[in-house]
């Protein structure tokens, strides 16, 4: 009878043991396989840069390649997924019609035709993208303009993002459009110019003298609010499987809760110093050498939690590959081209997006595998899952160094 009830548990156990790792493979090849086939950012990104004037409004809306041969499938006619110059100026006609249709600009509630001057393409971190730069008629004080982008709209399983930069008579402003919040609106007000000093200097003729109008511009939309850059943080990490499985490698080797928590902390700490350098300019990496350095410091981390017998302070290689995770964190935000009197606020908030994210993987996955370090058969999952994080940065790493 105990033999039996001994049998009985430890087939109980085995049961559990194949459950813990049948969701491990699960995971990976869930949050891997998409991966392998696109980019460790699988996302759709576009920038719109507005400018307007008293003479007319320009729109420079650049889409990513990728993104518009998905839409149109039938202008990559050798199925390549590179959309080539030749392809470009065959079905211009075709792309003109669905971004004019995706993108509408109302005035008063009344949709502006546009004329599409020239379309391009560009080259952006590494990625194709197509720039078409569009124009319609100036506006005047008290018009209520309307910003509309519906691409991906109806599509829930998209991650697309539209980044906006706007001047307005020389004053900037940004937005972030996202998920269900595709619309940004701002009212064209009237306002005196100040003329400071010169209003004391000038004799008094014993007329009174109109002050000349300025246009100033009031958002009446909440989409470039703060809380937009934390969604966009957000986003941004959720989307980027390379950093996820960076953290996920560390946490995977058993340690104290002082080291994760230094492991977590060093490594919010020197990707937020790269991240606002980068943004603000002041370094320049090739971005296949940052998203290469990245695959890599994936595959470092699981080495080590196979072949090395004691990890100690693994806060400082966690800091140092933290430093160049920053950069690949910064390449959306430098694309924006964010005046500095605005970027704190962006940078704060956006950080704040990443930081949440990561907090919250954390405190998900640590009671998991504190389950999973008292198994008898931990050390052969750490072995395994690790070196499934192993062949993933490889692949990776090969990607984007000779691809």
């Amino acid at each position: 009878m105990v033999s039996f009830f001994s049998a009985i548990q430890h087939i109980g156990s085995f049961f559990v043991r194949s459950q813990i790792c049948s969701f491990l493979s699960i995971f990976f090849i869930a949050s891997i396989s998409f991966p392998m086939i696109t980019d460790a950012h699988a996302y759709s990104a576009s920038y719109t840069k507005i400018t307007m004037d008293d003479k007319k409004t320009e729109v420079v809306f650049t889409l990513d390649s990728l993104s518009l041969i998905e839409l149109l499938p039938d202008i990559d006619r050798n199925k390549n997924w590179v959309l080539e110059k030749s392809e470009l100026e065959k079905d211009r006609h075709h792309l003109e019609e669905l971004i004019t249709e995706g993108l509408t600009l109302d005035r008063n509630n009344k949709e502006v035709t546009p004329m599409v001057e020239k379309m391009k393409l560009v080259k952006k971190e590494n990625k194709e993208f197509v720039s078409t730069t569009m124009t319609f008629p100036a506006f005047s004080p008290g018009d209520t303009i309307v910003y509309n982008d519906g691409f991906y709209f109806n599509d829930t399983g998209a991650n697309y993002v539209d980044l906006i930069s706007a001047d307005f008579m020389g004053q900037t402003s940004e937005a972030v459009l996202q998920g269900k919040e595709r619309t940004w609106t701002i009212l064209l007000t009237e306002v005196q110019q100040e003329q400071g000093q010169d209003q004391t200097t000038q004799p008094d003729t014993g007329t009174a003298q109109d002050h000349p109008e300025a246009v100033k511009p009031v958002e009446k939309s909440s989409t470039s609010s703060w809380f937009s850059f934390f969604k966009l943080g957000t986003l941004h990490i959720l989307t980027g499987y390379d950093h996820l499985l960076f953290l996920f490698a560390l946490l995977l080797r058993k340690q104290t809760f002082k080291q994760y928590a230094a492991i977590v902390t060093s490594f919010t700490i020197a990707h937020s110093i790269t991240l606002s350098l980068a943004v603000l300019g002041w370094i320049t990496l090739p971005s296949r050498f940052v998203e290469a350095v990245i695959a890599f410091s994936i595959c470092y981390v699981a080495a080590e939690n196979i072949f090395r017998k004691e990890i100690r302070r693994r806060w400082t290689i966690t800091f140092l590959f933290g430093l160049i995770h920053g950069l690949g964190f910064a390449s959306i935000l430098r694309e924006m081209s964010i005046p500095k009197s605005h970027l704190a606020v962006a940078l704060v908030n956006f950080n704040l997006g990443i930081e949440a994210v990561q907090l919250s993987l954390v405190l998900l996955l640590l009671p998991l595998l504190s389950y999973i370090f008292k198994l008898k058969s931990s050390r052969k999952i750490l072995i395994y899952s690790s070196y499934a994080i192993v062949a993933m940065g490889a692949i990776w790493f090969i990607q984007r160094l000779f691809f």
